[in-house]
């Protein structure tokens, strides 16, 4: 899941700089609009929002059953795979709003639609979005004590709603749930896989 969310990260000239214009190795992200830290980074939150859910409620899978496969609600499965990207693709052709709002309602609107086919990953989609907006508020609030005038050097708020929560753009926390939302449940989705239940012990 990690190496299918690394390329991803070719996406930053959308969003360089009428979104952010961060720093980056040689510059690439102001010169070229790419950089190599986006494409570490889709790799390592790829990774992360994949197996966040399982690491903490200690879930591991099984394959889906064939008998279920053949359901009326899987016969829209690959096309549900790739709501995401036509919702982004239409947002971002017949719209003017800023790509870090076609990509939350792109991927709010995925998980969602993974819900008509997957509906026994609801606890994991939801749960899943939350987590990944803890752990990305944690990450976050690593880095502003040190540079507090990060957000303020690098985001172009001026095209953003200037929502901060304790100094962190709203606009990044919604990415992050939304992010962890769809994200926590595509490998079950994209592989067929199934989350065992949990054990109970009398």
């Amino acid at each position: 899941m990690s190496w299918i969310t690394m390329p991803f990260g070719l996406t930053e000239p959308l969003f360089v700089p009428e979104y952010w214009h961060p720093p980056s190795l040689f510059d690439l992200a102001i010169k070229t609009g790419f950089d190599i830290e986006s494409l570490i980074f889709s790799f390592a939150i790829g990774g992360i929002g994949t197996v966040l859910y399982n690491l903490i409620f200690k879930r591991g899978y099984v394959e889906f059953p064939h008998t279920e496969r053949s359901h009326r609600r899987h016969s829209l499965h690959v096309y549900i795979l790739f709501v995401p990207v036509l919702v982004f693709g239409a947002l971002s052709l017949f719209t003017e709003l800023n790509h870090i709002y076609c990509g939350i309602l792109a991927m709010f609107i995925g998980g969602l639609a993974t819900l008509y086919c997957r509906p026994d990953l609801i606890e994991k989609i939801w749960i899943g979005g939350l987590l990944f907006t803890v752990l990305y508020f944690i990450y976050f609030g690593s880095i502003l004590p040190f540079y507090p005038d990060y957000v303020e050097l690098y985001w172009n708020l001026e095209n953003l709603t200037h929502i901060l929560v304790i100094g962190i753009p709203v606009e990044e926390l919604l990415f992050a749930f939304t992010f962890g939302m769809y994200w926590s449940g595509l490998y079950e989705h994209l592989y067929w896989k199934k989350l065992m239940k949990p054990l109970v012990i009398s």
